[in-house]
């Protein structure tokens, strides 16, 4: 079916000129709302108040809202449906260009509760919906990428095709439904101020890119993003700036990079396998700070993913090309930095400018036929919120080492153990079955480093095994949750070492 008639209504203004300029050359009428009809000034174009007889009210909040401008879309291509616009007088319209106000960026602006609300298009909705419903007859387009598409078809065709019509409506569903979506999530803690888990979870991505494989080459995998952000410089925020095209896996130890630098206030680099922080440290300088963090285990770093806190200088960019290093992650770089990183052309180098700490938002999982969902384990705590239950005080040597252990064993697969001396990490065990185990890596790694620094453990410690174990390797410290019904038992055997022990009184288990 020839189209005849088009309404008109946008917000992001781009392109529409073009297409307007197009669909009149091709003798399509226009109808536009006010807004619309002045940037389409010179064009001639129909206002809506012209055809319902009816001005826009209440400050533009109804513009639309009108049985003559239903009716003409949702009309079928029935004889029915055509006499009974005949006898209204109403003339059918076959293409509706329709995208809505911009509530999603003014959500993410954090805008006064009622600048937010104004956000709300309901007429906008209400077209595209009419529209999309009516797919066989009417085509309605949301995304100014497609002009192009309708117009290539009005011209080689002489009208939108039945399937471009069918995609354009899922496509056009699926707009609204995210866009509904969006508001639910945004008005639920502005109205609401629960802080508990939602009756119906639901979240709205959109693909950034595909990925060439999964976690193995035989698993399809791509990135997306969230169409209404929770948080801001999150991974997906980061522009790639050399390299080969990121993979699943790198991106996961990206995230996991990026999360443990933002921890930190002072020049910080950590290094990351599988997700894993293998290596980090604190320094006077960024280079001082990733010469540390790789020597905490060398071997390990080889073939890692590289997270800094500050812009990349010469210096620290020759210490990443010196060795395998599969990407690195940082706030910036300098113009020789970014000079050197190239020599190794397959690095991944990118970019992400907002690395400070974040407020929590929400964790969620994939399980078979469902979706885990928490509030994310982004506590700030600090000494004085903690307690010593030894016989001995921490120094405050201890006391330093004690807490960027304990930063960082958070971000450590369960069991977790870290040993800290100063801020350095000199030893991690990862994701082991039993707690002992993990301490025995974590210790076995940190070799000599461990005398007089501190032992950081995400749970409880249930057995004296792991104080022992600690005593005899040099450590002079442990910070654990505490809550074990051994605790007495636990403690004893550290004051039977001359050791401090923090009760920290939080676990951070990481499955």
């Amino acid at each position: 079916m020839k189209v005849k008639r088009a309404l008109i209504s946008v917000w992001n203004k781009k392109g529409i000129i073009e297409l307007a300029k197009a669909l009149h050359e091709m003798g399509v009428e226009i109808i536009a709302t006010e807004g619309t009809a002045k940037t389409l000034e010179g064009i001639p174009v129909r206002r809506i108040s012209e055809l319902t007889g009816f001005a826009e009210a209440l400050e533009g909040r109804v513009k639309t809202l009108h049985p003559y401008i239903y009716s003409a879309i949702l009309a079928r291509n029935r004889d029915e449906d055509l006499r009974q616009l005949e006898k209204m007088g109403v003339d059918p319209i076959d293409l509706v260009v329709v995208n809505l106000y911009p509530f999603t960026e003014v959500a993410a602006k954090n805008e006064k509760l009622d600048v937010l609300v104004e956000n709300i298009d309901i007429g906008g909705v209400s077209l595209v919906r009419a529209a999309a419903k009516n797919f066989e007859r009417v085509a309605v387009v949301v995304d100014p990428r497609d002009y192009s598409l309708i117009l290539e078809e009005l011209k080689n065709y002489g009208e939108v095709r039945e399937e471009t019509k069918r995609m354009l409506a899922v496509k056009a569903f699926s707009y609204t439904s995210g866009y509904d979506d969006a508001i639910t999530q945004s008005l639920s803690s502005r109205l609401l101020g629960r802080k508990e888990m939602p009756e119906v979870f639901t979240l709205r991505f959109v693909k950034v890119q595909d990925l060439r494989y999964g976690e193995n080459p035989h698993q399809k995998a791509a990135l997306y993003r969230e169409i209404a952000p929770m948080v801001s410089g999150a991974i997906v925020d980061a522009v790639q700036l050399q390299g080969k095209e990121l993979s699943f896996n790198n991106i996961l130890d990206l995230n996991a990079a990026v999360e443990i630098v933002r921890e930190f206030s002072k020049p910080m680099a950590v290094v990351i396998k599988h997700t894993n922080p293998c290596g980090a440290a604190i320094g006077e300088t960024m280079h001082d700070a990733y010469v540390k963090a790789r020597e905490s285990d060398p071997v390990s770093a080889y073939g890692s993913i590289v997270g800094l806190s500050g812009e990349v200088d010469l210096e620290t960019a020759k210490e990443v090309t010196s060795t395998f290093v599969e990407a690195v992650i940082a706030p910036s770089y300098t113009e020789s930095a970014l000079e050197e990183l190239k020599k190794k052309e397959s690095l991944r180098v990118l970019a992400l400018s907002n690395l400070e700490r974040r407020k929590a938002s929400i964790d969620f999982r994939r399980v078979v036929g469902g979706l885990l969902v928490q509030s994310e384990d982004l506590t700030e705590e600090d000494f004085p919120d903690f307690k010593v239950v030894t016989a001995r005080e921490p120094t405050e040597r201890e006391i330093q080492s004690a807490l960027f252990g304990w930063k960082i064993v958070k971000h450590v697969k369960s069991n977790a153990i870290v040993v800290a001396n100063g801020e350095w990490v000199v030893g991690v065990g990862a994701g082991q079955m039993s707690r002992v185990d993990s301490a025995k890596i974590a210790l076995e790694k940190a070799g000599g480093r461990a005398k007089g620094g501190a032992l950081a453990s995400d749970g409880f410690i249930p057995f004296r095994d792991t104080v022992d174990a600690a005593a005899e390797a040099g450590i002079t410290c442990i910070i654990q949750p505490g809550g074990s019904k051994r605790d007495e038992e636990v403690i004893e055997a550290a004051n039977e070492h001359g050791m401090a022990m923090i009760h920290t009184g939080i676990r951070h288990f990481k499955h």
